[in-house]
This record gives structure tokens, sequence and C-alpha cells, in this order.
């Protein structure tokens, strides 16, 4: 960060509280005092009525206030992306209370901004997980990921293949990423394999965009997550579960395709996306009569079919 960005991002952070001690900003831009001071006087030299009192702080005057602050397309970036988990990870009211904010968010930005962040919105996918939140740091490529969606560059990534525990360079053409128990992933067309991959983030040891340009894929991200499912047998299952039980299932329920959850009077209704279908009704069989397979009809037979069989074997 060149010392114009840092001293606008000084002013902004002194606005954020009515009192921000020096060491507050040492730390935050990873400075000395000595630089924070110098800083804070070239703010005051600009005009900036900043008031400093020894062993406070720093606090700006009464009824100062910046003109409209012009956001990065790193950041605008962050708040498109944040909305989209906001709005799937957390409750009703703190979802729509960000979409608020992002109005007026979106209002303040540049055209080039608002135009890449209409590009990007169908890029960005966030399955419902409700007790599932990205690990700190798992995030860092995104950006470069959803930048070259935008610009339809291609991206040259060193991935890490965990089945051959090997690293190997390609170029790839961003579809879109998800988000998924925990992980963010990729879904580009991968030049070297001459068709869609999903590619986890936190594999992407490097990434570069290029200079190559490429045409706008025939499939969607929801195009392509839909054909997908397909493609692999996946299987909606609906149980109702009795919601004395539901609180002990938050975590178990991710390893099982979980997707969303209804709640009901006397019950929870959640959906499962499955492949493999005796994986959850192994799972669902330990709940006895707290959970409920509501459909398909081959998940609720074979689920009869598995209580008679343990019926035989125990009489």
């Amino acid at each position: 960060m060149n010392r114009l960005d840092r001293i606008t991002a000084i002013l902004i952070q002194l606005q954020s509280k009515k009192v921000v001690k020096a060491q507050e900003i040492a730390d935050r831009f990873d400075i000395s005092l000595r630089t924070v001071y110098r800083d804070v006087a070239s703010l005051e030299e600009a005009g900036v009525p900043i008031i400093g009192e020894a062993g406070v702080g720093y606090s700006i005057m009464d009824g100062y206030r910046l003109p409209p602050v012009m956001f990065t397309k790193e950041e605008a970036t962050a708040f498109l992306t944040a909305e989209k988990l906001i709005d799937k990870l957390t409750d009703t009211a703190t979802a729509d209370q960000y979409k608020a904010a992002m109005y007026k968010i979106k209002a303040v930005l540049r055209s080039t901004e608002k135009g890449m962040l209409e590009d990007i919105d169908d890029a960005i996918y966030v399955y419902s997980r409700r007790s599932s939140m990205p690990p700190a740091g798992a995030s860092n490529n995104i950006f470069e990921i959803l930048q070259s969606v935008s610009d339809k560059k291609v991206l040259h990534i060193t991935y890490y293949t965990n089945a051959s525990g090997q690293t190997n360079d390609r170029d790839v053409e961003p579809v879109g990423i998800y988000f998924a128990n925990g992980r963010w992933y990729l879904i580009a067309y991968c030049h070297l394999r001459k068709d869609y991959r999903n590619f986890r983030v936190d594999r992407i040891k490097k990434h570069k965009r290029t200079d190559k340009t490429f045409e706008v894929q025939s499939l969607s991200l929801k195009e392509y997550l839909k054909q997908f499912s397909k493609e692999n047998n996946m299987t909606e299952v609906v149980v109702e579960f009795d919601n004395s039980i539901v609180r002990y299932i938050q975590e178990q329920r991710l390893y099982y395709g979980f997707v969303s959850e209804k709640i009901k009077k006397d019950n929870t209704e959640m959906k499962f996306m499955i492949g493999y279908h005796e994986y959850i009704t192994s799972w669902l069989l330990s709940f006895r009569n707290k959970a409920k397979v509501v459909a398909p009809k081959a998940i609720v037979d074979m689920m009869k079919s598995m209580v008679k069989e343990l019926q035989e074997q125990y009489l």
C-alpha cells in the first residue's frame, strides 16, 4: 500500500470510531508510531480537523465528514461475497439488514465496479450450511477468480491434486465459485482435461490472470451444478426430524449432503442431496422414530427393507 492510500485509509479509520489510538493505526498497517504521527500530521496539514490527546488517542471534530468513499474492486467483491454467505448462513433478519446496507454500498460505487458486480453476481453460489462458515484465510484466491470471470481472462493455476499428492500447472476458464461444507470450490473449463472440472480453492497454490481471453461458456454456474448433480445420480432426500434432536445433529448433517431446513411446529424438515443411498439410510436408522423419510419413495422402501432385515435378525 502506497502512502497516499494509507493516509486515506487512516482518515476513514478515524471516522469509524470516536477515539482511535495511535497504536491501533500502527498495528493495522504494520508501521511505526513515528510513521503514524507523520501521516496524521499530513492529514492536519490538508485541513482535516483532528484532535489529538496524549495517552488517549485521535478523534475528528464533530461535524466533519469525508466525501463519498470510493471502494476498490477488491472491496466491492468482498462485499458481494459476504452478501451471498450472510444470505444463506445467518438468520433472515441479519440477511435482510445486510441486503439493505448493500444497496447503499452499491450506490457509491463507480460504474466500473457496478458493472463488475453485475458480471459476477451469478458466478457465486452458496449452499445452505447454517453451522458452517469459511475458515480464516480460506478465500485468498477468490478475488482473482471472480476478476477472471468478469474480464473473461484465462486463469493460470498451480493445483494440488489430493489423489496423486502432486501439483501441476493448468490454464482454466472460470465459470464461478460455490461454497459447500465449509469450503469454496471453483468450476472451470480445464484446458488440460478438455472438460469442465471442480477445483477446491484452498488447493490452488498459485494463481495468475493471463492475457488470453475466452468466450462466455455455454454453461452458467447454476446450470453446471444442476448438471453435475444429475450426472452423479444425486437424489434429493426429504426427512422430518423430531425437534427434540435437531440441535444435536447440526454438525453431523453436513456430512450427509445437507441443503436446507424448514422449522415446523412439531418437527424440522430437512433436505439432503446424496449420491450413495445406503450412506444416509444407515445414519437415519440410528434415530429410530425421531426421523422420518418423506421422499423419495426409493429411500422409504430402502428404510423398510433395512428395518425388516434387522427384525428378522433379532427375532
